[in-house]
């Protein structure tokens, strides 16, 4: 398992019963993961510590219930010299996968470490269901030039906001509010092409047409057109999956039969998840799938 141990702005404090309960910077927040289905807690008076506690409602979705500190409407969590804007959803989200932070780490090695031996080259990169853009101000940081695209126009406003907050708002990004599919099948009849490729795809979803997204019937496909709009030289592919189902032995052969038979390389996939210090328990987050040339 690939773990995300690095934050020192967001910790998960404990798991059971389907929640967890973490620190974003000096808040905590208690709110349902459906992987933490063990029934007890390590830390049970720790959890009475919560600022805010999110409570599924029988009928679909939820609501969110405040205690103790005034939680703003919005704060910002820091990893290295990265910034991200937080905020409490009407589904549980905050804005911000912290998992994620393991893949941050390691494209932005790869994209600095091409960057000391080629200075002059532009590395383009494609960020697919790129959500509130972790991964675009992680890889502009490292000193690439970001497409940054996804169907929801305030998931793109939201990732504007994260760019200036981590001081990277003159920075070269590329913003499209599109359907994934289709911009990309686009870019290849544009002739496009790109050095690295991310995408986050939902399980489903639908775009700002009324297409719809289901991530068994349409990924592979996805990746197939990926292939034609990446460079001659591509240096990484990713591929993130909370899908239950799609195990990473799933997605390392979609990998492999794709990215892997044009370019060759090496492809790798494993869980990724987040360390509790405190109840000694890892939670997983989803699978990723790397490829590397």
């Amino acid at each position: 398992m690939w773990l995300a141990d690095r934050w020192t702005d967001y910790e998960l404090i404990d798991t059971g019963f389907e929640n967890k309960l973490e620190r974003w910077a000096k808040f905590v927040l208690c709110r349902p993961d459906p992987q933490a289905i063990w029934q007890q807690r390590a830390l049970e008076s720790m959890w009475k510590k919560a600022d805010a506690i999110y409570t599924r409602s029988n009928t679909g979705g939820g609501s969110w219930t405040y205690i103790g500190k005034n939680v703003p409407p919005r704060w910002t969590v820091k990893y290295d010299n990265l910034t991200f804007n937080i905020k409490l959803m009407g589904f549980k989200h905050t804005g911000l996968f912290p998992e994620q932070a393991v893949n941050w780490d390691w494209f932005s090695d790869i994209i600095v470490k091409e960057l000391k031996k080629n200075p002059a080259r532009q590395i383009k990169i494609l960020n697919l269901f790129a959500y509130t853009g972790g991964a675009t101000v992680a890889a502009t940081a490292a000193g690439a030039v970001v497409t940054h695209v996804d169907a929801a126009k305030g998931m793109v406003s939201w990732a504007k906001e994260n760019m200036v907050s981590s001081r990277l708002d003159q920075k070269p990004v590329r913003w499209i509010v599109d359907d994934v599919v289709k911009f990309v099948a686009r870019e290849g009849r544009r002739g496009n092409k790109y050095d690295a490729i991310i995408m986050d795809p939902p399980s489903y979803g639908r775009g700002p047409g009324g297409e719809v997204w289901k991530i068994e019937n349409e990924l592979y496909s996805l990746l197939q057109n990926c292939t034609q709009i990446l460079s001659d030289s591509p240096l990484f592919f990713l591929v993130n999956s909370y899908t239950t189902g799609l195990g990473s032995t799933v997605i390392q052969n979609l990998l492999h039969l794709t990215v892997g038979k044009k370019f060759g390389g090496t492809v790798t996939a494993d869980e990724i998840g987040l360390p509790s210090e405190k109840s000694g328990i890892i939670l997983p987050c989803g699978i990723s799938g790397r490829w590397e040339r």
